[in-house]
């Protein structure tokens, strides 16, 4: 990281342990979102298999194994991700962003369909997610570099 420094960068962009060399500044996009684990989970009771197929993928469905707090909180990720999209839940389909998490990793995002063209529109390079949720709350915070910024219209 230090030789791109000195090679006169705009910004570094960190991808696991490798330095990339920008030419140009990156702008943080941001997207927070909390909800309440009781309202995920008497939706899931009461909608069951319809609701959990529209929103989340296979693998977020296997992973939650029905587990209220686990839903809420990939749901809350759904929504910030969105929201630093600068689509909000209107712009991106549920299922085009998936939230992963392998053992003794933290979880990270994977964009798919409108939400991955909508990422491409505005240079995004690299999306952070943290999850957390109480007994009663879930909540979700994202942090991206993009070239671009979120303020483009939506799919123009």
């Amino acid at each position: 990281m230090e030789s791109a420094f000195k090679m006169g960068c705009t910004a570094t962009i960190m991808a696991g342990n490798t330095a990339r060399c920008v030419d140009r500044p990156f702008m943080l996009v941001t997207g927070v979102d909390i909800i309440e684990i009781d309202r995920v989970r008497r939706v899931a009771d009461r909608y069951g298999q319809r609701f959990l197929k529209r929103i989340y993928t296979e693998g977020e469905i296997a992973y939650c194994r029905g587990r209220a707090p686990q839903l809420a909180s990939r749901f809350a990720a759904k929504e910030a991700v969105m929201k630093a999209l600068g689509t909000g839940v209107h712009g991106v389909d549920w299922r085009d962003v998936e939230v992963l998490r392998r053992r003794g990793q933290a979880p990270s995002v994977k964009l798919h369909g409108g939400a991955q063209a909508r990422a491409k529109q505005m240079g995004l390079v690299h999306l952070a997610l943290s999850l957390s949720h109480s007994r009663d709350h879930a909540v979700a915070s994202v942090v991206g570099d993009s070239e671009r910024g979120n303020l483009l219209p939506p799919w123009a």
